[in-house]
């Protein structure tokens, strides 16, 4: 992996992406060049889902757009699963699936600049090696908000 290290643990990708621990988490981040409104709000569109995440094959949501206790199913490898929105604010949501809490999404704004933003996935320490499942995901996800 190409990259500089700032600090154990911490990669900067130089193309925008990076991956950052923040205590019992790992930040897989992504530069979109899409105002950060915008880009929350197509992360929260449970019907874009699998147009990004390499994981989600499908979804069935009570909620188009998701908020604090939504809940539905996610595909995932072919078998459905429930989930539940645990919180959720204009930027930022966490969910459990299966039960179990998983990863939590967030945008990131540029002081000084509106067009720009970060997207963030937070990936719990245990489940590490799904880091490059979510920065497939954001590299999917940047490519269809910026084409907009």
């Amino acid at each position: 992996m190409s990259g500089n290290r700032d600090a154990p643990g911490n990669v900067d990708r130089g193309d925008g992406g990076s991956v950052v621990r923040e205590g019992a988490t790992l930040a897989v981040g992504r530069d979109v060049a899409a105002p950060p409104e915008a880009t929350a709000t197509a992360l929260r569109d449970t019907r874009r889902w699998p147009d990004w995440s390499p994981s989600v094959g499908g979804v069935e949501s009570s909620d188009r757009y998701v908020e604090t206790g939504t809940t539905g199913r996610v595909r995932v490898a072919g078998a459905w699963v429930p989930f539940r929105v645990s919180s959720a604010t204009r930027l930022r949501w966490d969910w459990e699936v299966a039960g179990i809490p998983a990863t939590g999404h967030r945008v990131e704004r540029y002081s000084g600049d509106p067009d720009r933003c970060r997207a963030v996935i937070e990936v719990p320490l245990v489940a590490a090696p799904y880091v490059p499942v979510c920065r497939r995901a954001l590299d999917r996800f940047a490519a269809l908000v910026e084409g907009e």
